[in-house]
């Protein structure tokens, strides 16, 4: 009863802690007004925290009873994107007070649920046992990694046996939450190269080397390389967005450029991704007396976000105390990227969704659209869920160790 009676005593708390963050909005590793307040609400919950990165703070929470040891995760940060006044059905709750960035992508309810968990968990204090890390993590959408470097170097000799982090989601259902194991968000590559060439009068193509069109020539010929080359079995998503070459109808330049990403759930086929790349622009760039330049970020960026097996099984026994069975819901992996990969490379993890799709209340927009907007009735949810996992865990027999990749 008094774990319930504490779920109540946050229902208001959580949602208006979301909107006065939706409001606050600001960029990667620009998060002055969002971390003041969040540093501002752990003084007021009482636990201790260690500011570890200019923008990312650890609190924690130790019962000084026998237990295990567990970090929650939550990042921060907004995106450089003005917001539609309207989700995809009506208008919003709340809005950002910035014409430049918004929460676009469901930070401000991740950092609102962390918050709200943290005060359940206040109250139940003298019920827990073992030690509790809650981690806040700056510019996470810059793929950087600052904020979560700082966090993992903080961590790495706490003896952490799990984390545990929510992200909201656009393609699952309001109200159900996945903590399905294996890969739950891809990896990250880069691909960027300059080809340069030789510019001339643009009459006269066989007086210069023209980039452009070899450019053009190394994106035809890399999906030929993709489709014969890439494991059939796994997926890796060849997203190239930028062709850029010349200026001036009548003029070739001596530059073209391409840049792009891959996503993955298998490392050694996002490295593969990779090698293609360079392997087809080098030899497409010597067929026409072109030559190529890769920025460095043309490599292997960010790995999959992998649940631990056991850690799965483990919360799919565990919530439905908390949060009822039928919320409990498979879901599809999801192809963007996040650095919760980190963790869960140096962890036993879970990374659930925490469904959003409400078209009744307009929430459902892809993230980081203009219209991108959280149905804020699931958040206790997910509060429940953090809660539930987290307390669970930290009574799990040491016997039952997880171990890291199972």
């Amino acid at each position: 009863m008094k774990i319930n009676d504490a779920f109540k005593h946050v229902e208001e708390y959580v949602i208006k802690t979301r909107r006065e963050l939706h409001q606050l909005a600001e960029p990667s590793d620009q998060e002055v007004k969002t971390f003041a307040y969040i540093l501002e609400e752990i003084k007021q919950i009482g636990f201790s925290f260690e500011v570890v990165e200019e923008f990312t703070v650890v609190a924690r929470l130790e019962t000084n009873k026998p237990g295990n040891v567990i970090a929650l995760r939550a990042d921060i940060d907004g995106l450089p994107i003005k917001e539609n006044e309207n989700n995809l059905k009506r208008n919003r709750t709340c809005i950002s007070n910035s014409d430049t960035a918004s929460h676009l992508c469901g930070h401000d309810a991740h950092a609102a649920m962390l918050l709200a968990s943290m005060r359940v968990l206040k109250e139940i204090q003298d019920d827990l046992v073992g030690t509790y890390y809650f981690c806040f993590e700056q510019g996470e959408e810059l793929g950087r990694k600052k904020g979560a470097t700082a966090i993992l170097n903080y961590l790495e000799d706490k003896r952490i046996d799990t984390v545990w982090a929510i992200h909201v989601y656009n393609k699952l259902e309001s109200g159900k939450i996945c903590v399905d194991a294996g890969p739950r968000m891809a990896g990250a590559a880069g691909a960027m190269v300059k080809v340069i060439g030789k510019g001339g009068h643009g009459s006269r193509p066989d007086l210069s080397n023209n980039p452009t069109f070899v450019a053009a020539n190394i994106l035809v010929n890399l999906g030929g390389v993709f489709i014969n080359k890439i494991n059939a079995n796994e997926t890796v998503t060849c997203g190239i967005t930028t062709l850029n070459g010349g200026g001036t109808p009548n003029v070739f330049s001596d530059e073209a450029t391409i840049a792009g990403s891959f996503r993955f759930f298998d490392v050694n086929e996002g490295k593969k991704a990779v090698d293609l790349f360079k392997s087809v622009s080098e030899h497409t760039a010597a067929m026409y007396d072109c030559y190529v330049e890769f920025d460095e970020k043309t490599k292997v960026l960010g790995r999959p976000v992998v649940t631990n097996k056991e850690c799965s099984e483990f919360a799919k026994q565990v919530l439905p105390e908390f949060i009822g069975g039928e919320n409990i819901s498979p879901c599809d992996k999801w192809y963007a990227s996040e650095s919760f990969s980190g963790y869960t490379l140096s962890y036993p993890s879970v990374f659930a969704f925490l469904g959003i799709n409400n078209p009744e209340d307009g929430t459902g927009a892809e993230h980081h659209s203009e219209f991108f907007d959280i149905d804020e009735s699931v958040l206790m949810l997910g509060v429940k869920a953090t809660v539930g996992y987290a307390t669970s865990y930290a009574r799990k027999s040491k016997e039952d160790k997880v171990n890291v990749g199972s």
